[in-house]
């Protein structure tokens, strides 16, 4: 059985790129799962402020098993429990709390807490992250994360969310970013899935484009 942590590692080789589905309804779970994991997505994440998002974490999980589905907003413990009773394997945070980097570590989850400062960073690793969410990515540079990086223990991953596209990736992943939260540009609440799709190719040629050159 592969487990949460395999699952990152395998995507963090092949595809780096965190599907942010903000406004995710039940309804479109799998159409709109389908439009982002078919095109070689493997890291879905359903904001806990979308309509429903349990429900529709346990269909995703169901649905694509090799995946490594999970929630972002999570900002409390008893969230991470939630999020791991409806078979969800991924926590995400726009803030560092330490009790729920330390409830997602216990139950085997994958966490990727949101950070911007060194101290929140170091504190974030501490209490048990597997990755850091550069977060908000408009407030940072790519000048931040090579900062980062100079301190950081070697190998940890700093994945910049906000405002990313295929056009601007080139320069973050100089500054040494490990991948990326994508989400409004990638899908938003009455998005098509064909639309969808196209957009989900756009940040996969882009990404394939930086690990070719």
């Amino acid at each position: 059985m592969t487990t949460p942590l395999e699952k990152f590692h395998a995507a963090m080789r092949e595809l780096p790129l965190v599907a942010i589905l903000r406004g995710l309804t039940p309804a479109e779970a799998a159409d709109i799962g389908d439009a982002i994991a078919g095109p070689g997505f493997r890291l879905l994440e359903v904001p806990l402020n979308s309509p429903h998002p349990l429900e529709s974490i346990a269909l995703m999980r169901k649905r694509f098993p090799h995946a490594l589905v999970g929630a972002g907003t999570v900002l409390g413990a008893q969230q991470v429990r939630d999020v791991h009773a409806a078979g969800g394997e991924l926590i995400v945070s726009p803030n560092f709390n330490a009790e729920v980097i330390a409830e997602a570590a216990r139950l085997g989850m994958v966490c990727l807490p949101g950070v911007m400062t060194p101290t929140e960073a170091f504190g974030a690793l501490a209490a048990g992250a597997t990755g850091l969410k550069l977060f908000p990515a408009e407030l940072a540079s790519p000048a931040v994360v090579k900062a980062l990086l100079a301190v950081l223990p070697a190998g940890t991953p700093v994945m910049p969310v906000g405002g990313i596209t295929p056009a601007n990736m080139a320069e973050w992943r100089a500054g040494g970013a490990a991948g990326f939260g994508i989400g409004s540009a990638l899908y938003k609440p009455g998005k098509e899935a064909a639309a969808v799709c196209d957009d989900a190719k756009k940040f996969i040629a882009a990404w394939t484009g930086l690990i070719q050159a």
